[in-house]
């Protein structure tokens, strides 16, 4: 293991010349954080199809890169064996030994930066509280983005709040959308106002403007994450998820969100190009504790030569938002993914992942 160098305390990541990169650049892997066993999360008779799950995931990604697993040791045998059975590229996927509580790995872990020129690429690690405390214990989330930082004798820069890879998206140019409903919740940093937010997401990840949307959908545990709601296609291109049922309580929040993203104004000086990809059909499971499941076509991931896109078995609109996202990404394999199962705990592919810049 090689030792971690050690930076100047005071100076940040964007002082000594690091940033985070658009989604869409070239990426050395993606972290998974594998299912826990425990009854609270799809526990009892989902245990074997959400590893199942899980695999068909890591199989898709390790198609096109490495796909890195955090889970305790004694699990990695049936780990690779689920992998195994997926058809995963076996020397793609890559476990190691850290324990977590959940499997939200863009909320819990590190949020990656590379610096500018050198293109060493450092780990900057935010504070992880369950989205505000929901979702007890989450110690062991927390010391994922420590963990990773040690086990790739990567730097390590202290974020300075609370803080989900989630909330946040970037176009790798200075522009970085995010949702009052998340960061400027007292549930996170009620000791900071939202002048002192920017400034250490500045600081942290080397952006310079704050794009701020105000809420999120429906069922969303996290209390909005911009990842369900819109997202970076290029530099100067978002796509942003709309409502067409004026019956939805969706309705009026993707208005709203809709004009503020059309008012921002890209690394040009113009206003962005604002593509509208309609939401799925309502997602409900009767008595569940999410009355309404947040599904959304935006929580993709982007890999090298692909991006993988969660489906909800509504043929039409899955169809519908496939061939959008082909259309976007010419030139990358798209892939849907099936994530109704996954959905019933809030969230998909985005929200289960991290990318690791290359």
């Amino acid at each position: 293991m090689r030792p971690i160098p050690i930076h100047h305390p005071r100076m940040s990541a964007a002082d000594e010349g690091f940033r985070m990169p658009a989604e869409w650049s070239a990426q050395e892997a993606v972290w998974l954080s594998w299912p826990v066993d425990d009854p609270r999360h799809w526990g009892g008779s989902k245990r074997d199809s959400i590893h199942t799950k899980f695999a068909e995931i890591a199989a898709a990604i390790s198609r096109h890169e490495i796909v890195r697993i955090n889970a305790p040791a004694e699990n990695h045998s049936s780990i690779i064996a689920a992998c195994d059975r997926a058809k995963a590229v076996p020397e793609r996927v890559e476990l190691f030994d850290h324990p977590h509580n959940d499997v939200w790995c863009r909320d819990h872990g590190p949020i990656f930066v590379k610096h500018h020129t050198s293109g060493e690429v450092a780990v900057t690690d935010w504070e992880f509280n369950a989205w505000g405390g929901k979702f007890p214990p989450w110690d062991l989330d927390n010391a994922i983005p420590s963990r990773i930082a040690t086990s790739l004798g990567m730097r390590r820069f202290n974020g300075g709040m609370i803080l989900e890879g989630g909330a946040i998206e970037v176009n790798g140019r200075g522009q970085l959308l995010t949702t009052e409903a998340v960061l400027l919740n007292p549930n996170r940093n009620p000791q900071l106002d939202r002048a002192t937010i920017e400034q250490k997401l500045r600081e942290g990840l080397g952006v310079t403007d704050i794009l701020w949307l105000k809420q999120g959908i429906v069922g969303d545990d996290t209390d909005g994450h911009i990842d369900d709601l819109a997202r970076f296609i290029d530099e100067t291109t978002i796509l942003a998820c709309v409502e067409s049922s004026s019956q939805s309580a969706n309705r009026a929040v993707l208005d709203d969100n809709l004009a503020r993203l059309r008012s921002f104004h890209g690394p040009d000086g113009r206003p962005f190009e604002v593509i509208e990809i309609p939401l799925p059909e309502a997602c409900e499971i009767p008595g569940w504790r999410l009355p309404v499941l947040p599904a959304s076509y935006v929580n993709f991931l982007i890999v090298n030569g692909g991006v993988l896109v969660p489906t909800f078995r509504q043929r039409k609109n899955d169809d519908r938002a496939l061939g959008m996202i082909r259309e976007l990404f010419p030139g990358r394999e798209i892939t849907g993914i099936d994530c109704l199962e996954l959905i019933e705990e809030g969230g998909t592919l985005h929200c289960i992942s991290q990318q690791q810049p290359a």
